[in-house]
């Protein structure tokens, strides 16, 4: 399938190759029904390749699997071979039911059905709230360096929630003023004013979406807060990554490389080498960086480790890519299994 925003493009192909059967249909749930239904006129349909099963794709991809089919996620048409056959929706659902046909598709798709799609949804709130906030604070300081020098030093030397709060009581009294013509200095007191309580309140948002976050690891995947280094943001982090259905990943070489801490080889003539994998998921790479360089400074373990692979002429590039290679694994192993809640 190519999805887009309104409409899903179909192909059907045999298990030869040959093409059977293409067709549009709408993105709706009576769109998919009509599409399971359309292509089953064609013979059994066990496995579904989908484009963008993480965006436009997504909704189509939770009702496939609810309905016993294998979904995988197919990449964009080869350019080289975009350029032989030309660009259209038709010719790019076909190149996703052959990616699926040849085994070049082997990514599963995600359920997005249970507590992890939920906890996507609340660290995509903290996220953009944690941007909003860091945008409000450099305003407001951006303004103060350009404001009045006695209200410069009235601010002076405060910490940051000393300075906002004293800032927020600038709104507070100005709306109590009466009307009249503004000055310089009031329209700053205003403005900083306001940013601080635009901080305040994303910073209750923030705590807010940090509470439910925590109470989820807790009832879904408790056993991750038990490894030295993983607090709530690192497990929900590692969480997002596997999904809701585990089982996609075959190996934790397949989790390895999911976060990008698979080795890649480099190796040429008589120097073998090994460097850092760039790709996979930069979210769980980072979340899996946090959890080594937090051992590195508690973990007597990790820094033997350490102590012992400089002695051995290994740079710190290369030890740290083996110890998060190494809490890939660790953490693969915990997350395998689940342990689900009952649903309210």
């Amino acid at each position: 399938m190519d999805t887009h925003r309104d409409a899903h493009v179909a192909a059907v192909l045999s298990v030869m190759g040959t093409v059977l059967a293409t067709d549009k249909f709408p993105a709706t749930a009576a769109g998919y029904c009509d599409l399971l239904k359309w292509a089953r006129k064609s013979g059994v349909v066990r496995r579904a390749g989908v484009e963008g099963t993480g965006s436009y794709g997504a909704s189509l991809s939770r009702y496939l699997l609810a309905q016993g089919i294998d979904v995988f996620d197919v990449n964009r048409m080869d350019r080289a071979d975009r350029r032989r056959r030309g660009k259209s929706d038709p010719l790019d659902a076909q190149n996703a039911a052959r990616a699926v046909l040849s085994g070049r598709a082997r990514a599963r798709a995600r359920v997005g059905d249970g507590p992890v799609q939920i906890a996507r949804m609340y660290k995509i709130t903290k996220v953009s709230a944690v941007k909003a906030r860091t945008q409000a604070m450099n305003q407001l300081k951006s303004v103060l360096i350009t404001a009045d020098p006695a209200l410069r030093e009235e601010l002076a030397g405060l910490g940051n929630a000393e300075l906002f709060r004293a800032c927020a009581r600038f709104a507070d009294v100005s709306s109590r003023e009466e009307d009249g013509e503004e000055s310089v200095l009031q329209a700053t007191r205003i403005t900083l004013g306001l940013l601080a309580h635009r901080i305040g309140q994303l910073s209750e948002q923030i705590r807010d979406v940090d509470v439910r976050l925590a109470r989820l690891v807790k009832c879904h995947a408790p056993q991750l807060l038990d490894v030295v280094g993983v607090g709530p943001d690192t497990a929900v982090a590692l969480l997002i990554t596997v999904g809701d259905n585990p089982e996609r990943l075959d190996s934790e070489a397949s989790f390895a490389a999911l976060c990008g801490v698979s080795p890649v080889e480099r190796s040429s003539g008589r120097r073998q080498f090994r460097r850092l994998n760039r790709g996979g998921d930069r979210q769980a790479n980072a979340a899996l960086h946090r959890i080594v360089f937090t051992r590195l400074r508690v973990d007597p373990r990790t820094q033997d480790y350490y102590e012992r692979r400089i002695k051995e002429g290994k740079t710190r590039r290369e030890i740290v890519r083996c110890l998060k290679r190494y809490a890939a694994r660790e953490v693969f192993h915990l997350v395998k299994q689940p342990q689900p809640a009952p649903r309210s």
